[in-house]
């Protein structure tokens, strides 16, 4: 059986769920109905460096945010599939578009809605403080919770065991 840094050495795509990993789930919901999100931005500059390196990201996430689309196009992701009722739907919809193979995708997810996705790619990934179940089939659990950074840990320890990540021509200047 394989290790999951043996798995993350032919990983060429990342998706994420958005809450519980892109944020730490809560939503503050707002007078006129909006739900306010929080999420860290050491998760969008990784994001932003593995599309640089030739990385694929997509997001699929059950919510159905506009703001979260937003967020994503900032960061240059434009294969977000919000309100994703079916999330090996939504996926099989991206591999399809792309000819993507399964076996070289990430998925980092949180809780239930996640559970039959994860079953369907190479990495199952999850935040430390994910659903027990979630972690029960993760290959890989990030010791960061998410909304801390937990996106940008997965990207990170992929991005170093292929020899990608910050070398001269990936860093930005700020």
């Amino acid at each position: 059986m394989e290790n999951y840094k043996e798995i993350m050495n032919r990983i060429k795509t990342f998706v994420f769920d958005v809450d519980g990993v892109l944020t730490d789930g809560t939503v503050t919901i707002m007078p006129d109905g909006d739900q306010l999100r929080v999420m860290n931005t050491r998760d969008g500059y990784a994001m932003k460096q593995a599309m640089k390196m030739g990385y694929r990201v997509c997001i699929i996430t059950g919510g159905a945010s506009v703001s979260v689309r937003k967020r994503m196009h900032y960061l240059g992701i434009y294969d977000v599939y919000l309100a994703s009722s079916d999330k090996v739907e939504s996926l099989n919809d991206y591999c399809a578009c792309y000819d993507l193979d399964k076996n070289e995708i990430a998925y980092m997810g949180d809780d239930l809605p996640d559970y039959f996705v994860m079953k369907e790619v190479a990495l199952a990934a999850s935040p430390n403080d994910a659903a027990t179940d979630i972690k029960e089939i993760s290959q890989y659990i990030s010791p960061v919770n998410g909304g801390a950074g937990c996106a940008r840990e997965l990207i990170e320890q992929v991005m170093r065991i292929q020899g990608t990540w910050q070398n001269d021509s990936s860093i930005e200047s700020h």
